[in-house]
């Protein structure tokens, strides 16, 4: 049958099998097949179905598999002949069946054709009962098993079987990986305890040996680490699992962040005084601290300086996204979400006491960034408010660039709020100096359009123009006005001494926007508007087609919810289901920190969004594909700019879930280091956080073995609609070393 069989290169990887055949017993099996004894057998996973081999005499050992009902195999010999593998020739399909050839080269050993086919019913009745004995012998012994379980712990029975089948995993991805040309098979190992907390690109130590300065060296450099380590970021000996959202917004474990109680009760910055430390655990209070009675009465003191009634009336007023620079450790934005505001955290890095692993550990959207000497990684026009409260920044250094950095990221009408004490808890020294600042500040404003709206105690509140005609009524020293190129989309360029933005299409007062698009029904107008560029460089300029826009929305509702199904620990479980017993549903909120990796239009976004999930997602637009970062912001969802070949900028074990949909097949086409992208997903997720990813097959299949490398159960789930792509999704467990 498989010299008659037309052979093509097979590319359902997930039909390999493992042979345990000792070379020297081949004569052994031979004779004994010959006498119509079967001497080997072929079972799937669980052993619910097993099929005669017959051995006869070939050139090669070659497994006649059925790829449309066998998913994983291995073969058992019979006791008295003991097993061990061979080596893999080739893998080839053809005519609806699998072949898998094995070199059984060696002295005195004859090659051997192991074909299957039925066996007579009494045979199998033998072969069933042997079976049986078997599992039963299996099932019985004391040998404890190493793996972590996913759920509630599971019986004896279930544990040990477990450990026998990831055995044999762990030889179906030696034969898997060789087929893929994969060289480095062995599991990872865990990082030293000194990487606990590790950020790539932000080494300041190696920053300063290599000669930056003047701030620089807290800024992100790839260019500098060119070595990196390959192993794992393990979690603190301390570490424990986030509470649920919303209690995980007010009560975090010390032990999660890298933070003493010195340095605690040495801040004195006002956003770190709404913490109060107890035992373990880091409590937010937000009726307490900053300057004021709370940060309700300070949102509502800001919503009152631009003439609105309340807080609760900023969406009316145009303000949906808030970029809050140096926002301690997030109250502010936390209270922003109650009102409905996307609020983004920006802070620079920080060895310790991070305000953005603070942030980020509360479920609060936050990243890492400082714009010393380079811009943000976001498009022009991007936020209707930028927030400073005591955020370290001097304003009025580098002849206003930071200034003209934010005022880039506003959106024309937005408001630019700044707390910075002029008088009250400053020596003399420091009051002069916060004088001397806002004297500059506001004489720099009028240069690039901004007003003055008012001040109110120690904040001030300037509003950028929306009318472009003031940039030609400026006096003759103000800022130029930047070319177009300037207009494309921002990735840690150096920061601009002219006024961009003021060209684009994506100019509109954020007072002119009637509605917040949360629902993914962008009007034709605000479609054909915000547009998607084509090129490495972002050129070229086209608008979204309609049809595109609302296909893609209504797929990833479909999806979603698909999603949502598989999120259960019970997917990974090798057991059976025990009779009456349902699949529970998972919490509704069991994750809250999302991350979709190629965010495209936001789609991923917009449908959890639709399902009333309480959840945020970073939605990432690489830098390598289609520039759609303003369409996504303009939606009201977090966004940023990133390459998938350098790591994220953000602190490990930050995230709950990591989606991402066709990246991998864009990165292999860019020859990107798929390996290392997964140790740095690794790095940002949480112990039992998610990962799922879409893409090809062949990609898929490459994807689970790098998910054992990296310790992730691992399940490779086929789609109805669409034989040529997969989905894969992991769990990252919950190990410490």
């Amino acid at each position: 049958r498989a010299s008659s069989s037309s052979s093509l290169q097979c590319s359902r990887v997930a039909s390999l099998c493992v042979l345990l055949l000792r070379p020297d017993l081949a004569p052994a099996l031979a004779s004994g097949s010959a006498a119509g004894t079967p001497r080997l057998r072929l079972c799937n996973a669980g052993q619910e179905e097993c099929r005669p081999a017959v051995v006869t005499g070939a050139p090669d050992v070659r497994v006649l598999l059925d790829p449309l009902r066998w998913s994983e195999f291995f073969f058992s010999v019979a006791a008295e002949f003991g097993c061990c593998s061979g080596y893999v020739s080739s893998f080839h399909c053809g005519g609806g069946n699998c072949f898998l050839i094995l070199d059984m080269r060696g002295s005195g050993v004859h090659r051997l054709f192991v074909g299957v086919s039925r066996c007579p019913p009494l045979n199998c009745l033998l072969l069933c009962f042997i079976c049986v004995i078997a599992l039963i012998a299996v099932i019985s012994s004391p040998a404890p098993s190493t793996l972590s379980s996913i759920t509630a712990p599971m019986p004896d029975i279930y544990r040990n079987y477990r450990k026998l089948r990831e055995q044999a995993a762990s030889d179906l991805l030696v034969i898997r990986s060789l087929s893929l040309g994969i060289t480095q098979l062995r599991e990872l190992d865990f990082c030293g305890k000194e990487r606990e907390n590790y950020v790539p690109c932000y080494n300041v130590s190696a920053n300063i040996l290599a000669g930056l300065h003047d701030g620089n060296e807290y800024d992100r450099h790839c260019e500098v680490e060119k070595d990196a380590l390959r192993c794992l970021v393990r979690p603190p000996k301390d570490y424990k699992i986030p509470l649920r959202w919303p209690a995980g917004r007010d009560v975090i474990w010390n032990g999660n962040v890298k933070i003493t109680k010195d340095q605690f009760f040495s801040s004195g910055s006002m956003t770190k005084r709404l913490m109060l430390l107890e035992e373990n655990q880091i409590a937010f209070h937000s009726e307490d601290g900053l300057n004021f009675d709370s940060v309700k009465d300070y949102s509502r003191q800001i919503s009152e300086m631009v003439g609105l009634g309340s807080d609760s009336d900023f969406r009316q007023a145009g303000v949906r996204t808030v970029l809050d620079i140096g926002c301690g450790f997030g109250s502010f934005g936390a209270h922003l979400f109650s009102v409905n505001l996307m609020t983004v955290c920006i802070a620079a890095y920080e060895v310790v006491g991070s305000q953005v692993q603070l942030a980020l550990e509360r479920g609060l959207p936050a990243i890492i960034g400082s714009f010393i000497s380079r811009q943000l990684p976001y498009p022009s026009l991007a936020f209707d408010m930028v927030h400073c409260a005591q955020c370290g920044i001097a304003w009025d250094r580098k002849d206003g660039a930071f200034l003209i950095e934010a005022d880039r990221l506003l959106k024309p009408g937005g408001y630019f709020v700044l707390t910075s004490p002029m008088s009250k808890f400053q020596g003399g020294s420091a009051s002069a100096r916060n004088r001397i600042m806002f004297t500059a500040i506001e004489e720099f404003a009028q240069k690039i359009c901004w007003t003055l709206l008012g001040q109110q105690d120690e904040t001030f509140i300037w509003q950028k123009t929306p009318d472009t005609g003031c940039y030609s009524s400026r006096k003759q020293d103000s800022v130029p006005l930047c070319e177009d190129e300037h207009d494309l989309g921002s990735f840690y360029k150096p920061l601009l001494s002219c006024i961009s933005g003021t060209t684009s299409k994506l100019w509109t007062p954020i007072h002119n926007v009637s509605h917040w698009p949360v629902d993914s029904q962008m009007s034709l107008d605000e479609l054909a508007v915000h547009g998607k560029c084509l090129s490495l460089n972002w050129i070229y300029f086209m608008s979204v087609h309609p049809d595109d826009f609302y296909e893609d929305s209504h797929a990833w509702q479909t999806s979603v919810k698909n999603y949502w199904s598989l999120l259960t620990p019970l997917i990974f479980s090798d057991h059976p289901k025990r009779p009456g017993e349902e699949d529970p549903l998972p919490p509704f909120n069991m994750v809250r920190n999302i991350m979709d990796m190629n965010a495209h239009y936001g789609g991923f976004n917009a449908a959890f969004l639709e399902e009333r999930k309480s959840v945020w997602v970073m939605n990432v637009v690489p830098t390598t594909t289609e520039n759609t970062l303003p369409l996504v912001l303009r939606r009201g969802f977090a966004g940023v700019y990133h390459n998938w070949c350098e790591p994220f900028p953000t602190y490990p074990r930050t995230y709950d879930m990591l989606h991402a949909s066709g990246l991998l097949s864009h990165l292999t086409v860019l020859k990107c280091d798929i390996a290392e992208l997964f140790l740095e997903m690794d790095r940002i997720l949480r112990p039992e956080g998610w990962v799922i990813l879409h893409d090809k097959v062949q990609i898929i299949e490459r994807a689970r073995t790098l998910a054992t490398q990296v310790h992730w159960d691992a399940r490779v789930i086929e789609l109805h609609n669409d034989n040529n792509q997969r989905l894969l999704v992991c769990q990252k467990p919950f190990l410490k070393k």
